[in-house]
């Protein structure tokens, strides 16, 4: 559990923050992150923290959640809403228990948004998966902190200790081998329209964290496309691709 991190983007309120930090220790976790600049009443923080106050006080702070998550193995956004511009797939908070349990290791951050209209688009992008919490369709709404105790008490419930050889590559190294890949591809005129680009590098960064792959792993998969590239770049006029 130690290597769970709760990120909170642009919390409002800092009676909030102090109740996600007894939701997050009551569960054996500890690492808390804030990403944005607001600054929130100490005394509100502290008095809703309890006995987690140590939680708040260490907790880090980012000026954007791309910082906040380069460090990670896996990142995953905890929305309820879907759309055009979201995930295709989404994990409840027992499937999300079971894919942590199942990734080696290094950092795992579970992003939630703001208590008034969650998180973004863009900021759903940035990370490979999303968690939901079923709810009912009469008040689907839930407090943050209530959403931040869901995921952490079936995280709690399921994680067991496993001993892994293979040391999954971190979200930054992934956006790296994305942009490798969607680079090659553009070279060779993959892409028709503007935006393709842009999609195609967030699916295979999503791929590419999601497969927990090691170092070799990742570097055997940036050659595939950058191989590709060179081969059909050197191809004659009429030839056969």
């Amino acid at each position: 559990m130690g290597r769970i991190q709760i990120v909170l983007v642009g919390t409002q309120d800092g009676a909030n923050v102090g109740s996600v930090c007894r939701a997050m220790k009551t569960m054996g976790i500890t690492r808390l992150v804030l990403v944005g600049d607001r600054e929130y009443d100490e005394n509100r923080v502290r008095t809703l923290a309890l006995h987690a106050r140590d939680v708040w006080e260490s907790a880090k702070r980012y000026e954007s959640l791309q910082e906040a998550l380069a460090g990670s193995v896996l990142t995953v956004a905890s929305t309820r809403r879907q759309g055009k511009f979201r995930k295709d797939s989404v994990l409840n908070p027992q499937q999300l228990a079971t894919r942590v349990q199942e990734t080696g290791e290094g950092l795992v951050s579970i992003v939630f948004g703001r208590e008034s209209d969650g998180l973004t688009d863009e900021e759903v992008a940035q990370c490979a998966a999303v968690v939901s919490i079923p709810t009912s369709d009469d008040f689907p709404s839930l407090n943050l902190s209530q959403a931040v105790q869901i995921i952490t008490y079936n995280l709690f419930d399921k994680i067991k200790t496993w001993a892994v050889e293979a040391v999954p590559v971190e979200q930054a190294r992934c956006e790296q081998a994305a942009a490798t890949a969607t680079s090659a591809m553009d070279e060779i005129g993959y892409f028709k329209q503007s935006h393709e680009k842009l999609w195609t590098y967030r699916f295979l960064r999503d791929v590419f964290v999601r497969a927990a792959l090691s170092e070799s792993e990742i570097q055997k998969m940036e050659k595939v496309f950058v191989k590709m590239g060179k081969i059909i770049a050197h191809k004659e006029p009429g030839d056969d691709v």
